[in-house]
């Protein structure tokens, strides 16, 4: 029988360089694997900050807008709370004005007249205080300067005896709720002459 030579083909290479070549290029893709993970993850890590920014000033807007809303709403209440009168306010000052003139008519001497006109001073007065304790004050501007906030002017005259632009008559009286004008007051103004 034949001998069988069990030698291996020679190379230049010595044994045991393939193996360095190949753990070499694991090495290298590894790394370039590494390097292209690092690239993604701060690539993420960015992208994710940029989020976190957005989020952070959407949360914070929202929060200043439930702010700004919850503020609006008090304010709303306090209004409606310190206004709530306006309308019935508005209503009932005409009969104040009607007993006011229900006292103008009864002055006199008459005795007959005079328990009668007792009664509706006594009325007039508990419906002045009714009105004070809700805040509605009179506005009776004889002698004051014009204000075209609270005054109505009906008419001009002249009247040498006052300085111009002041009233000289109140035909209606004015009223305020809390400090808003509810309804302004008639009145006459003088002018200078001329």
């Amino acid at each position: 029988m034949a001998k069988q030579d069990n030698k291996q083909p020679e190379t230049n290479e010595q044994p045991g360089s393939e193996e360095n070549r190949a753990d070499t290029a694991a090495q290298a893709a590894s790394e370039e694997a590494s390097e292209q993970t690092e690239s993604t993850e701060e690539a993420t890590l960015e992208s994710l900050q940029e989020e976190l920014a957005i989020a952070k000033e959407a949360v914070l807007r929202a929060q200043a807008d439930a702010q700004n809303v919850m503020r609006r709403a008090e304010q709303d209440v306090e209004k409606a709370r310190k206004f709530a009168l306006e309308r019935f306010c508005s209503e009932l000052l005409p009969v104040v004005d009607n007993l006011e003139r229900a006292l103008e008519a009864s002055s006199g001497d008459d005795e007959i007249v005079k328990p009668i006109a007792e009664g509706v001073q006594l009325t007039l007065k508990s419906f002045q205080d009714a009105l004070k304790k809700f805040h509605i004050e009179a506005i009776d501007p004889i002698g004051e300067p014009f204000d075209p906030q609270l005054h109505q002017a009906m008419s001009m005259v002249d009247n040498p005896d006052v300085e111009p632009n002041t009233v000289t008559l109140v035909m209606q009286k004015g009223y305020t709720l809390s400090g808003r004008l509810v309804r302004p007051a008639m009145v006459m103004v003088s002018k200078s002459p001329g």
